[in-house]
């Protein structure tokens, strides 16, 4: 299992190197099924990777002038003191065993997996369905504060399942500041490296890692991610989001049949 392990870290840098979302989708699973760790503790994993992962995938948009800093930074702010929270606070404080139900016990660790299933099958549907572009803009003061508030709500997600949000972040940035396809894909890995990095070094739990494995790791992600980078500018990214959601959508649906079996 681990050997699959190891060819799927390839797959969540590439992942991210094409279309700047849905590596820590990847990640959380594979850490939990391929490499037998802890829910909890996978999100912390998850985030390592996919921050370092994220950070590295920037230089070739960077390069390429793909990053729009201005508007990562009005995202970036708020969505780490939304990571912030949800690690401090928000995850020490959910019980281990929640409800039970006819013998049925709705504990942490399944509720975290639950949530993420959630979440992969709204990112599953936005990266089907969902179009890029819209014709209204709204005024400059009001959009400042949506992008204010979408930040924090995806901070607090960041925080609570170890995802990295690009799935959220991609969409926002194109309707609501124009920014190509390209661009806000560069400027989704910016954000996606401060909300990760951040929310790893808020985790309450880095002591329990096993670094030679976490290195190892994301060293084969990192490599996924540069060549990831690469192709990207050699296609068009938009035309693979819609692959990559039915495979999301797939893997959303495993989830909920092994956590709900």
């Amino acid at each position: 299992m681990e050997i699959l392990g190891f060819i799927a870290a390839i797959g969540i840098g590439l992942v991210l190197g094409l279309i700047g979302a849905g590596g820590s989708i990847l990640t959380v699973p594979v850490m939990v099924y391929l490499f037998a760790i802890d829910p909890y503790l996978a999100t912390t994993y998850s985030l390592f990777i996919v921050g370092v992962s994220s950070l590295a995938g920037i230089i070739p948009y960077t390069l390429k002038k793909q990053v729009d800093f201005r508007t990562s930074i009005f995202f970036g702010i708020p969505s780490i003191l939304g990571v912030f929270i949800a690690r401090r606070y928000l995850h020490p404080i959910i019980p281990n065993d929640i409800i039970e139900i006819n013998g049925w016990m709705l504990n942490k660790d399944m509720l975290l997996m639950l949530l993420f299933a959630v979440l992969m099958v709204f990112a599953a549907i936005n990266m089907i369905w969902k179009k890029e572009k819209s014709d209204h803009i709204d005024p400059t003061n009001n959009r400042i504060g949506k992008v204010i508030f979408q930040g924090l709500l995806i901070g607090l997600l960041v925080g609570l399942v170890g995802a990295g949000g690009g799935f959220l972040i991609i969409p926002a940035l194109i309707i609501f500041h124009k920014l190509s396809v390209k661009t806000a894909i560069g400027s989704s890995l910016l954000i996606i490296a401060l909300n990760s990095l951040f929310g790893f070094v808020s985790s309450n739990n880095i002591e329990e890692i096993h670094w030679p494995l976490l290195l190892e790791i994301t060293a084969i992600a990192l490599g996924g991610m540069l060549l990831g980078s690469w192709i990207s500018q050699k296609v068009d990214g938009a035309k693979l989001k819609p692959f990559f959601g039915y495979f999301v959508l797939f893997m959303a649906m495993m989830i909920l049949f092994q956590e709900l079996k």
